[in-house]
């Protein structure tokens, strides 16, 4: 198995429904960045920020659409023709590429948020559309999908730069989906046991279900939350377990299996 891994965060979320003030402290402990495009949350500020912030610490730059609808954080499911998609896609892949070319920097993976990424893990014709979407943009732009997912498989079939991810601080269900936050079992909050059960997943290629059940799939990187102070602490200790245990962390550009 490979020794290396990535972990990435959505960053760059600011908006009435969260904070971005551990923007900074998170991205020293990540190595690539999903960054909210203005769909939504963040602005203008909030994407320099973040692109400065990451270009300083070597932090590879991820475009992470949503619907449009600030008001709901992207959370709330929409029905949207598959035009309508792509374009949600490519024109926050835009803003956020022109951002970045303006510190000397690129986008180089997408990853979809909320309500459009929990959707299409479930539905092979939008997971396709969004696929075909991202490989239109570019053929090297690196997907960033749930492991073992309808995301995950429509973008195999296209051949795509896939890197497959797992939450460090959700628990999953049997079908290898994440058990739902209106459960109280949803979040695992103790640092100490995240960090074990990322460690466990990542060594063994497989999605540790609450159950106990292990389901085989591939990880190349880790998803951390950084919300609140007990979160930083969190992605602090998976960070550094994953060092103890010899695994080199690397921005998902400049992982092995994308150099090709």
């Amino acid at each position: 198995m490979s020794m290396e891994i990535n972990i990435n965060c959505d960053l760059g979320e600011k908006s009435k429904h969260h904070s971005n003030k551990h923007d900074p402290d998170l991205l020293k402990i990540v190595n690539s960045a999903n960054v909210a495009c203005g769909y939504h949350a963040g602005d203008e500020e909030t994407m320099n920020q973040v692109v400065e912030i990451s270009k300083k610490n070597g932090v590879s730059i991820g475009a992470h659409p949503s619907f449009n609808d600030p008001e709901n954080f992207g959370r709330e499911r929409m029905n949207l023709s598959s035009s309508e998609i792509r374009k949600l896609i490519i024109n926050q892949y835009e803003i956020l590429q022109n951002i970045a070319v303006k510190h000397g920097e690129k986008v180089t993976h997408i990853k979809p948020h909320g309500a459009l990424n929990n959707m299409a893990c479930e539905d092979i014709e939008l997971s396709t559309t969004l696929a075909k979407s991202i490989k239109e943009i570019s053929k090297d732009l690196i997907y960033l999908v749930p492991t073992g997912s309808k995301m995950e498989e429509a973008a195999k079939k296209l051949d795509m730069k896939i890197a497959c991810e797992i939450f460090a601080d959700r628990n999953y269900e049997d079908d290898g989906n994440l058990v739902s936050r209106k459960k109280p079992n949803a979040l695992i909050t103790d640092p100490e046991q995240a960090k074990k059960h990322v460690l466990t997943m990542v060594k063994n290629q497989t999605l540790n279900c609450h159950s106990g059940k292990q389901i085989p799939c591939e990880i190349d990187s880790i998803c951390i939350h950084g919300d609140n102070e007990s979160s930083l602490a969190t992605a602090k200790s998976i960070r550094n377990n994953l060092l103890d245990n010899k695994f080199k962390l690397k921005s998902l550009n400049n992982m092995e299996k994308f150099k090709k």
